[in-house]
């Protein structure tokens, strides 16, 4: 039977009081269709996105089914990532709220193991883990299975993607036959399909159906341009739309990383988010995105497991993803706890036809959207230019500006006038104006270098030398992040950076040169102290 009410269920009235509390009026599709046929001792394959409810979907069976007077291990819940493992954990704890005596625990890599070994000494039915720290305390009997009555498998398709096939095949062996297992997992390769058939029980395969997907409060775009220019129109969208938290898909960690490298030094607060990265640098970025030290997170779809932040205002596709499925995962990122939300997905050739699986799939239209000009850019940021004018202005308390400005021009004697010296401002404060760049679709011509001077500089350029390369680890972005910091220039601006073994030579605009080595003298970069001059024939490459 599906259920359409919470109050509905056959369960502890302490557990419908929790879920009252939480805001839980009914439950999602996916809570509907398996909640009463885990309830039933039921194995079940639960096929679901992230974000559509499927902790509750199998905390609730598990709080029913552990007895509160047993203080031994009664269910382990396995998760990919720790970020997971203590979501999931934080979910079991708010719904047993109202149960005495029940602990849930989450174990995972990062965190002291010692400290672990002393809660489960004080008695834990519930534990969540990720399968390698869930198997160091099974091989140290410091977790006792033979009582374990269900396991869930929480995204299984991204545990097996990350290579825990076989950490999971060794937990499931290691716990009785009797059990009831479940998983949860967002697609259904052929791998999940082997492990249901080996470790479940004719298992019921439930599916939140296709519409049920659809997320109907984020406005989705798509634009049509090259991966060349791809760069150049995620920034312009940043600068048109300027989101207060945005997240920028990527396929590969390679992909996210080099984008991240551009975009800082093209001055945005940017982070990579992969699983190449420690768990300690997981954190760390992760803390820096929610506090809004970075506002644009570049992930990868893994990696993405688990984030969990509402103020995400704008998902960027910047590589269209393979599967349909993780498309709605990646916009649900945004458009949470009933704001809208916003996506732009980036294609070009073959893609459009993988765009129109993703809108059969969803059963929805992503609508084209224009490439933002330069112009459209600069209307943004002088329209937010002059928004802070008119609240400092409201504020009062000018009397010493004015004076300045009543002092400058009569010291002058010419005859300025207001706007004269406002347009002058606002000159400043904005910058130098930026030259239209044509984007158009048409075959990429080979780049010339054009003339260069006897060190290779181009025509209004200078080539400088730096005395770190590859050996100390140092990359073209690294270069690129490091002046456009210290020297407040655009990274648009900077030319070549050619990376050698011990040195690196980059072109920068002449003008800005003499800046450059004042602002770099003696910075360090990975922890190398910079020696940076003008390079010149004897030590041109």
């Amino acid at each position: 039977m599906e259920i359409t009410k919470f109050e509905d269920l056959q369960i502890n009235e302490n557990i419908k009081k929790a879920v009252a509390e939480m805001g839980f009026e009914e439950p999602s599709p996916i809570q509907a269709k398996s909640i009463p046929v885990i309830l039933e001792g039921r194995d079940v394959i639960g096929q679901a996105q992230t974000g559509t409810g499927k902790t509750a979907a199998f905390s609730i069976p598990i709080l029913e089914m552990v007895d509160s007077s047993d203080k031994s291990l009664q269910a382990i819940v396995l998760c990919p990532t720790r970020e997971l493992a203590i979501q999931v954990s934080q979910e079991i704890r708010k719904l047993a709220k109202y149960m005495h005596g029940i602990k849930a625990l989450p174990i995972y890599g990062g965190q002291p193991i010692e400290r672990q070994i002393k809660a489960l000494k004080g008695g834990v039915q519930i534990i969540i883990g990720t399968p390698g720290r869930t198997i160091d305390h099974i091989k140290r009997r410091t977790l006792k299975t033979e009582n374990v009555k269900m396991v869930v498998l929480d995204e299984a398709d991204e545990m097996l993607d990350m290579g825990f096939r076989e950490d999971i095949e060794t937990i499931l062996e290691n716990v009785p036959d009797e059990r009831q297992t479940t998983f949860f997992s967002a697609t259904m390769p052929k791998a999940i399909l082997e492990l249901t058939k080996k470790y479940q029980n004719n298992p019921e395969h439930i599916k939140v159906v296709r519409k049920e997907l659809t997320v109907e409060n984020i406005k989705q775009y798509y634009i049509e341009t090259r991966s060349s220019n791809k760069i150049e129109v995620l920034s312009r969208l940043i600068d048109v739309y300027n989101p207060k938290l945005s997240v920028v898909f990527c396929n590969t960690k390679k992909g996210a990383d080099e984008l991240v490298g551009e975009l800082q030094g093209r001055g945005y607060f940017a982070d990579a988010l992969h699983g190449d990265l420690k768990q300690v640098q997981r954190d760390i970025v992760m803390d820096k995105f929610r506090n809004g030290t970075i506002d644009i997170l570049v992930a990868t779809d893994v990696a993405a497991r688990g984030i969990d932040v509402d103020d995400v205002e704008c998902v960027f596709n910047f590589d269209l993803p393979q599967d349909e499925e993780y498309y709605v995962h990646r916009i649900g990122r945004t458009g949470r706890a009933g704001r809208e939300g916003i996506s732009f997905s980036f294609v070009y050739g073959r893609d459009i036809r993988k765009m129109k699986d993703i809108e059969r799939y969803t059963k929805s239209k992503l609508i084209k959207h224009p490439i933002p000009t330069v112009g459209d850019v600069e209307e943004k940021k002088v329209g937010a230019f002059f928004s802070e004018v008119k609240r400092v202005v409201e504020e009062g308390k000018l009397s010493k500006q004015i004076q300045w400005i009543e002092n400058f021009c009569e010291e002058e004697e010419t005859e300025y006038s207001v706007i004269d010296i406002a347009a002058a401002l606002l000159k400043l404060a904005m910058g130098e104006e930026e030259k239209e760049e044509i984007i158009e679709e048409k075959p990429k011509k080979s780049r010339k270098r054009g003339k260069t001077d006897e060190t290779g500089a181009r025509e209004g350029m200078v080539r400088l030398f730096i005395n770190v390369g590859r050996k100390q680890r140092v990359q073209a972005k690294d270069i690129l992040g490091a002046i456009s910091g210290e020297a407040g220039i655009s990274g648009k601006t900077i030319g070549t950076i050619d990376v050698y073994d011990k040195f690196t030579f980059v072109e920068v605009p002449k003008k800005k040169a003499k800046l450059v080595i004042e602002k770099m003298k003696n910075k360090k970069i990975k922890g190398n102290k910079l020696n940076i001059e003008r390079a010149n024939k004897k030590n041109k490459k």
